[in-house]
């Protein structure tokens, strides 16, 4: 586990929070990165203790790319500072052989007056105008925390704006008006490396061929999938990687045996397929082929265990002779 080494430049095991930190970075900040810089503060009253990224995420109960962000984002503000920024890398890998060297944060009182303001005027007007798309689209003017998740997503994550105004025209169409929820998606586009609307429309082009074909398929109409049947979808075309056809021929397989739709037979079938290495629907024709001619010549086992039907002892005829007594 990669440590985290701080320095305590103050010199007392006090926590000391300036008021210019209240009055022009606290207000302006997401909340975990508060959190954040108030547990730094925390563990400086601590000498000699280690403390890491993980660490300071279970504690918050955040997630490690969100200490990473919330680190870089004191960095950028000028209160805490890096001797190597090797933790700190654009996609928030750890780094694999250079250790990671503490930040030692700073007194606010010794940084406030020269810290450079963290959002230029072009971002402010172009925040400005993302957060009345925003309000535009969700039909409600924001509240303060509501406003603060569309700067997250503008800023912190960097999306440009085009597709932030994609991103919540898409919730919305979708029913999904919550903040929340959107900031979900936002950090989903932002993890697959979403860089323009091409790439979110590409991604939501293949979602929805998939759901819909598999309900489909399945015979069901007139609603999206559920939790469940979507964390089958998922499994079957992302963690197995399973082209759409083949999970449709696996639906198909399905109505087929039982009758009815079933996520769970299916599932078992693609596994079934997984581990034979099928790829193509070739592949499934020739097991199917192998599979019948096993089954075909497999020798059929004589019963001989007698029941209350063959209870009696067998007789042997002379089938020629039967047949001239019956002529005569």
């Amino acid at each position: 586990m990669e440590k985290l080494k701080l320095k305590n430049n103050m010199g007392i095991c006090s926590i000391n929070i300036d008021t210019d930190f209240i009055d022009h970075h606290m207000i302006q900040a997401n909340g975990e990165y508060v959190k954040v810089y108030l547990l730094l503060l925390r563990y400086l009253s601590t000498p000699g203790e280690s403390v890491s990224v993980t660490m300071i995420a279970d504690t918050l109960d955040i997630t490690e790319k969100d200490v990473s962000r919330a680190l870089r984002y004191w960095n950028k503000a000028g209160l805490i500072e890096f001797e190597t920024e090797a933790c700190l890398t654009s996609d928030f890998k750890e780094p694999s052989s250079e250790p990671l060297v503490a930040p030692t944060p700073v007194a606010p009182q010794n940084n406030v007056q020269n810290i450079t303001p963290y959002r230029t005027k072009a971002k402010k007007s172009e925040l400005k105008e993302i957060l009345f798309i925003a309000e535009t689209y969700l039909g409600k003017t924001l509240s303060y925390a509501e406003s603060k998740v569309i700067e997250f997503i503008a800023e912190d994550l960097a999306l440009p704006k085009d597709l932030i105004d994609y991103l919540i025209d898409y919730c919305v169409e979708n029913n999904h008006k919550d903040l929340n929820y959107i900031k979900k998606v936002a950090l989903s586009w932002s993890e697959q490396g979403f860089t323009c609307v091409e790439d979110a429309k590409s991604s939501n082009t293949n979602y929805n061929a998939n759901c819909y074909g598999v309900l489909k398929a399945f015979g069901i109409n007139g609603r999206a999938p559920g939790q469940t049947e979507l964390s089958y979808i998922k499994k079957w075309t992302n963690e197995m990687g399973f082209p759409l056809e083949i999970v449709l021929k696996a639906c198909d397989k399905t109505i087929l045996a039982i009758h009815q739709p079933s996520f769970d037979y299916a599932d078992k079938i693609l596994e079934n397929w997984l581990l034979n290495d099928v790829k193509t629907l070739g592949d499934i024709e020739a097991l199917d082929y192998n599979h019948k001619k096993a089954t075909t010549l497999k020798p059929r086992v004589k019963n001989t265990k007698k029941t209350g039907f063959n209870n009696f002892d067998e007789r042997s005829y002379d089938m020629d002779d039967l047949e001239k007594k019956l002529i005569q």
